[in-house]
């Protein structure tokens, strides 16, 4: 089942994500379109998609899994081929409101809710190899796509890799993915079979779901908040990162730091599955702000192109926790009932913010001539993020010590 996630991930991230940025060079390259325009239609995609992820819960729910996917997975690859045929501006919105359908069915609520029910203690573990397909899509799928359409052009190259995801990815829903059958899995991983009677009739008990009380949940907005901020800093610049690049290295490093970007999130990600289920998570997101923030101010600075590399490893460091520790603060913070959808409300949230990314960075870059303003925002947004996501840990900390002091 992980392995299943991790090839929709890899298809899903490596089109939906981290290929519009791509696009908007290629597309500008062969229309000479405004790099404002593509990024409004990559602005607008992103919003329809996460109106889309809104609703996810309730369609994986209703509609199982296996069928949401494939139905994903089509919309994906008619909406890539759809981008190779447009000759205005407003014909690539269409072609990426088709795409957004195959991006709410493949990103990271997707994900989360395919492989979620299987795991309980170790989520983290799991979660984290599944979201690693993601960052292969940089890895892997975004180098392809460049070289692809240099050497064959746009047409040829989305087509093939259009015709690639459905070739694998076919065979591979309808073979693995599935709903999980009551009783089907160890519900605690190692749980002894005594155990698991006691967690089932845990996991049914708890307050019926009020969706007014959740979002109006401190515990709630402190993690939709500053995963908004930090995503719409993330996915601005991901979007404009060959574009910000190529001047100062060639569009081909430009493509290589992208895989250097994304084989850091994988790692990064690896990494932290290893330790978040042992510890806080809200201070493991603190954290992976705190790693990002330093990557964009290297990436601000300028000074040589070893720091726009190291800018963007530790950019990717935290970018690869970006999908996958929302999730994991919802499990440790939420009754597991309520999971599937509370994550689908805070990956719409999320999404309908980072949607602005590409547009806000773009009209920044446009007002100035350079993207140093544009930088230096995503730069401030990372650091209110961190600084968000631990307020309540922070909190606790400092009526503790109150109480403390006021002891003696």
């Amino acid at each position: 089942m992980v392995g299943a996630a991790f090839f929709v991930a890899l298809f899903g991230w490596g089109l939906g994500f981290y290929g519009p940025g791509i696009y908007l060079v290629a597309l500008q390259d062969r229309n000479g379109w405004p790099t404002a325009a593509i990024s409004s239609a990559i602005t607008a995609y992103y919003l329809l998609g996460a109106t889309l992820v809104f609703f996810a819960g309730t369609i994986f729910e209703r509609l199982g899994v296996r069928r949401v996917v494939t139905t994903g997975t089509v919309a994906m690859a008619c909406g890539v081929v759809l981008l190779t045929l447009v000759s205005e501006p407003w014909q690539i919105y269409a072609a990426f409101a088709v795409m957004s359908l195959g991006w709410a069915a493949m990103s990271g609520a997707a994900i989360n809710i395919i492989v979620a029910p299987w795991f309980d203690r170790r989520r983290g573990l799991a979660v984290s190899l599944a979201l690693n397909g993601a960052s292969a899509g940089g890895v892997v799928i975004a180098p392809l796509l460049i070289l692809l359409i240099g050497r064959f052009g746009l047409t040829a190259a989305l087509s093939c890799a259009a015709g690639l995801m459905l070739v694998i990815l076919f065979p591979t829903v309808a073979l693995v993915l599935r709903s999980k059958r009551s009783g089907e899995c160890d519900y605690a991983d190692d749980a002894p079979p005594s155990a698991q009677a006691e967690i089932a009739e845990e996991r049914s008990a708890g307050p019926p779901w009020q969706l007014s009380t959740v979002l109006r949940s401190r515990n709630f907005q402190t993690i939709s908040i500053p995963f908004a901020l930090g995503l719409t800093a993330q996915v601005g610049f991901l979007t404009h990162q060959v574009a910000y690049l190529a001047p100062m290295v060639g569009v081909g490093a430009a493509g290589w730091a992208v895989s250097l970007t994304t084989f850091s999130a994988v790692v990064g990600r690896m990494v932290t599955g290893l330790f978040v289920d042992k510890v806080n998570r809200r201070v493991a997101a603190c954290g992976n702000f705190c790693i990002q923030t330093v990557g964009t101010g290297l990436l601000i600075s300028n000074v040589s192109a070893a720091t726009l590399y190291l800018g963007c490893v530790l950019f990717g460091l935290g970018a690869g926790n970006m999908i996958s520790l929302p999730a994991l603060i919802v499990q440790q913070e939420f009754p597991n009932q309520h999971f599937s959808r509370i994550v689908g409300w805070i990956v719409a949230i999320n999404q309908f913010t980072f949607a602005f990314g590409p547009g806000l960075l773009g009209y920044l870059q446009r007002a100035e001539g350079n993207y140093t303003t544009a930088l230096v925002t995503c730069l401030v947004m990372q650091a209110a993020a961190a600084l968000i996501v631990v307020s309540s840990v922070l909190g606790r900390i400092l009526r503790r010590l109150s109480r403390a002091d006021a002891r003696h």
